[in-house]
């Protein structure tokens, strides 16, 4: 190792050096969290948190989309939470809801969601309760109160509902006739159905505005009275949800754009390469010409140009002489005046014109080789 690289390697080490000691004297290892969205069933059930919670307390709780009752039978002491639109239920399902409330279950169902709705809509388990709903939409807030905590409202964005006579009195209700209520417990056979206005309360991921509702105090008030009838009754709880998926196309939209958005732009960048400029209009530039008659005609410019005409008039004159002794060999083994008397009698002209157009023209004598060679032309094509 000569003394040059011995110092360059000297020098790249003490860089090293103190970078490192740079680096270790200005800098810190610190711990930070961060909070990941959601993802899984935690990002997709919006009842995940109240499962949860449910099941540190001792209470089973099972979670899932549709109700599957082959699947998960339902027990005398079970609770079925339905947070899907009643309107979604089958009939079916709706009648043996029904069937297994009066051996001891407890229902909890909630309202339609706002929107337009018929007074006289059928809406399973609903109608057959004997609820009815105001034909316009109500959105008046009810005040709620818990102790040791501030007031409350709940159910701003819930439709209230209506009791009719066949309907069976409520064993707890909250609201009015006149205004409409926003929570009653019906009892039906050794059951009960809660039919309430909303449960946005009792969401973990619901919007931004309710994404942590759950966790407020009044709402686990209203929850833990809202699933009192079988609570630690030893069944389970069931809860019913609607998975909120958004479309392929919003989460290719969303999320995917590391992937589009390059592509787009290389795509764009193609077409604007391909078009074409802004600007007068031009001309398409003359395409390469290769027609054989073309060619020919140049070739005799070039050489009548140079001086070669007789050459041009030889050539016709022989194809004329040639096609002569197809079509006629006694004319074409004749010479001088006869041929040209023969010639003469059989094409319609005089002697004098045949022996001009089977003479050599004069050099540079534009009108005879012109005429000659028509005469040689239209001779032969009359042959």
């Amino acid at each position: 190792m000569n003394l040059r690289t011995a110092l360059a390697t000297a020098l790249v080490v003490l860089l090293l050096a103190g970078l490192g000691y740079w680096w270790w004297r200005t800098h810190e290892r610190v711990e930070e969290w961060i909070d990941l969205p959601r993802s899984g069933e935690a990002a997709s059930n919006p009842l995940y948190v109240l499962k949860l919670a449910l099941k540190k307390d001792g209470v089973k709780a099972l979670s899932r989309q549709r109700l599957q009752p082959d699947r998960y039978p339902l027990g005398a002491r079970d609770t079925v939470l339905l947070l899907r639109d009643p309107r979604q239920l089958s009939a079916s399902d709706a009648k043996a809801l029904l069937a297994w409330v009066h051996g001891g279950g407890h229902l909890i169902v909630r309202t339609p969601p706002l929107g337009e709705l018929s007074a006289a809509a059928s809406i399973p388990v609903l109608t057959e309760l004997g609820v009815k709903f105001f034909p316009q939409r109500e959105t008046d807030c009810v005040a709620m109160y818990v102790e040791h905590q501030d007031s409350h409202v709940e159910f701003c964005q819930g439709r209230r509902f209506l009791l009719m006579e066949r309907a069976p009195v409520p064993l707890r209700a909250w609201g009015a006739d006149d205004t409409g209520y926003v929570f009653a417990r019906l009892p039906q056979g050794r059951g009960s159905v809660d039919v309430i206005a909303d449960l946005d309360f009792a969401v973990n991921a619901a919007g931004e505005e309710h994404e942590e509702a759950i966790k407020d105090a009044p709402h686990i008030a209203l929850l833990r009275q809202l699933l009192a009838p079988n609570y630690r009754s030893g069944g389970t709880v069931h809860l019913i949800y609607a998975a909120d998926v958004p479309s392929l196309w919003m989460t290719l939209l969303t999320r995917s754009w590391m992937a589009w958005g390059p592509m787009l732009l290389a795509l764009l960048l193609w077409l604007w390469r391909r078009a074409q400029r802004f600007g007068p209009l031009l001309p398409s530039p003359a395409s390469e010409r290769r027609s054989l008659l073309e060619h020919v005609l140049a070739s005799g410019e070039h050489v009548y140009r140079y001086g070669y005409g007789h050459l041009l008039h030889a050539a016709v004159r022989n194809a004329f002489l040639l096609r002569l002794r197809r079509r006629d060999p006694q004319a074409a083994a004749l010479d001088g005046e006869p041929q040209a008397a023969l010639l003469a009698e059989r094409f319609k002209l005089t002697p004098a014109e045949i022996r001009e157009a089977l003479a050599t023209p004069v050099a540079r004598d534009h009108a005879a080789f012109r005429s000659r060679i028509a005469t040689l032309i239209r001779l032969r094509n009359s042959l």
